[in-house]
């Protein structure tokens, strides 16, 4: 089976980065693709979406430390849905992409998305830790 997921988007905001009780890095951020088409009356039409991202790790510390509100990125990994519950009980959930590769896209001095050691700041690193469901508090992401 197979779950992957592949995008390339700009950063809403800056990376939020944080630390788990056993002091493992996590950066989370949203990007947004965009796709533009012309419609059936000729008049160009767009559709933007959003996509939570969560980065742990090395990789979590290079995008906290290097991406920027405007950043294009490449990212790479997979879909992720996870549940818990509000203060009053209430079932809730959210879906979100657990990366597993980025690459910054963004010229040097661009968007503050720079380049990473003179490379194309591509970057892999392992899945979270094993047991992890990524909920500090009772709040997510």
């Amino acid at each position: 089976m197979i779950n992957k997921a592949i995008l390339i988007g700009n950063l809403g905001a800056d990376p939020e980065t944080r630390y788990t009780q056993s002091g493992t890095q996590v950066a989370t951020f949203r990007v947004a693709t965009t796709e533009r088409w012309k419609g059936q009356d000729g008049q160009m039409k767009e559709n933007t979406e959003w996509h939570r991202i969560v980065a742990w790790g090395r990789l979590a510390e290079i995008c906290g430390e290097y991406l920027n509100k405007g950043s294009r990125v490449y990212i790479e990994g997979r879909i992720q849905t996870r549940k818990w519950q509000d203060q009053d009980g209430n079932d809730k959930y959210t879906t979100e992409i657990v990366a597993r590769e980025m690459k910054m896209l963004s010229p040097k001095g661009e968007s503050g998305g720079g380049g990473f050691g003179g490379s194309s700041g591509q970057e892999s690193y392992p899945e979270p830790p094993p047991g992890y469901n990524g909920m500090g508090d009772d709040v997510p992401f």
